[in-house]
């Protein structure tokens, strides 16, 4: 393949460096923090947050590939260990046996309780505690711009600036569909 812009200049490099260089050590701290508090990788955490955001309703494994951006294969080992820890059950759907579905149990969401303080705490430190609130609007905006190239359909969960997916265990706790008999 051959280079047909130009290259990158010394403040586009350093830019792409740094974005570069937390991306190879923020997932490590957010697996420490969750391993420690909730014995959860990062990854793990936001599947069961995709399934808090469901409510009370199960979710489709291939709705919660497509929502955590993996592929059916890790999806299904990820949820085989949450199930195997009694985080999660997998139930069939009842109009298509091909498909099944994952909701939390009480287990599940008590562990999503667990884990979310610390995870809000580290995300203190590490991102809101170092930026001004002027940058932080900066960091919003910088990061909209770069998912608009990367997921244009805004299917990323970060990339739901407009509506409040994502915030179960971030910006509020955790909170349990109500139950009705």
């Amino acid at each position: 393949m051959t280079h047909s812009g130009p290259w990158l200049d010394d403040d586009e490099a350093e830019a792409w460096l740094a974005l570069v260089s937390i991306l190879e050590v923020l997932p490590a701290a957010l697996d420490a923090q969750l391993l420690r508090d909730a014995d959860l990788t990062f990854f793990e955490f936001l599947v069961l947050v995709q399934l808090a955001e469901a409510g009370d309703e199960p979710m489709r494994l291939s709705d919660l590939a497509a929502a955590t951006h993996t592929s059916p294969p890790r999806l299904s080992r990820v949820i085989a260990r949450l199930e195997k820890d009694g985080l999660v059950t997998r139930t069939a759907d009842s109009d298509d046996a091909r498909s099944r579905h994952a909701d939390l149990t009480d287990a599940g969401w008590q562990r999503l309780e667990t884990a979310s303080p610390g995870h809000v705490d580290l995300v203190r430190e590490i991102f809101v505690g170092p930026l001004t609130r002027e940058q932080l609007g900066q960091a919003r905006r910088i990061g909209s711009r770069i998912l608009a190239v990367l997921d244009p359909g805004g299917s990323v969960l970060a990339g739901t600036r407009d509506s409040t997916r994502g915030r179960q265990g971030l910006s509020r706790l955790p909170q349990r569909p109500e139950v009705t008999d």
